[in-house]
Order: structure tokens, then sequence, then C-alpha cells
């Protein structure tokens, strides 16, 4: 299973933030859309990092509540891995596994195209489980 059929079934939107918004900003994203992660975007919608909820407690944890008023630049990872379509959830699951994150973008010709998560690709892996099963009951059923 590929990177494109896991967004063709679940979608391409992302929910992004500018560099130079406000930790507080990124929050209340995070908070009403009930999700872990948000992809920090340029004006043209290139990827420039990515804001998990770990680093805005991480910097809260250092700074205290102040880090709020930190700009989305000062705490974003900058350096983020990225997939492509013709990725597979097996390579997804390697990446995420080896880099310890849960949350990966996809890009296409350098541009934002999505965004997959631990979640995403685990509920994948069930499916594909589930599918194999009863193919081989079915199998063993008329054998």
């Amino acid at each position: 299973m590929t990177v494109r059929a896991i967004l063709d079934a679940k979608g391409r939107e992302v929910m992004t933030i500018r560099p130079d918004d406000r930790l507080a900003e990124a929050t209340r994203i995070l908070a009403s859309h009930r999700i872990g992660a948000l992809v920090v975007t340029l004006g043209d919608n290139r990827i420039a990092g990515i804001l998990s909820e770990r680093d805005i407690v991480r910097a809260i944890g250092e700074e205290g509540a102040e880090a709020l008023d930190f700009p989305v630049s000062s705490v974003m990872t900058s350096n983020v891995k990225v997939c492509h379509e013709e990725n597979t959830a097996n390579d997804l699951m390697e990446i995420m596994t080896r880099g310890r994150f849960r949350h990966m973008p996809v890009e296409k010709d350098g541009h934002l195209d999505g965004i997959i998560s631990i979640g995403d690709v685990v509920k994948l892996r069930i499916e594909e489980v589930v599918r194999e099963a009863e193919e081989m009951k079915s199998y063993i059923a008329t054998a």
C-alpha cells in the first residue's frame, strides 16, 4: 500500500501554520482540531517545518508560559522528514520508528500535498491483516 492510496482514502487536507505565528495560536489550532501536529508552511505552500505537541510541551517546560508568545519558528522542527506518494506503508513505519516521530508531511513538486500519521499507517496495516485472514479462512473453507 502506498502513500497515494492512504491519501486517496483519508484526504489531503492538512492543518498548517506560518513560521511567524505564535505558539498560543498553534495550541488553539491543535486543540480545536484534535490533532497532534501542524505543518509549518511558507506563503507558497512550501514546507518550512513541523510543530508537534511535544515541541510545545518541551518549550513550556523549559521557558514556562512565556513560551506561548514565542514564534512557531523558534520551536518547530525545521529538518523535516517528508514522504512522497510512491512511498509504501512499510517505508513509513521504518522511517517513523527510526526517527521517533508520529507525523510525516507528504511533498509533491516541492510543496505540501498531505500528511500521514502513524495512526494512518497502523490502521492500514490492521485492515491488511484482517483482509488476509479473511482470504485464508475463505481459501481453507473451499479447499
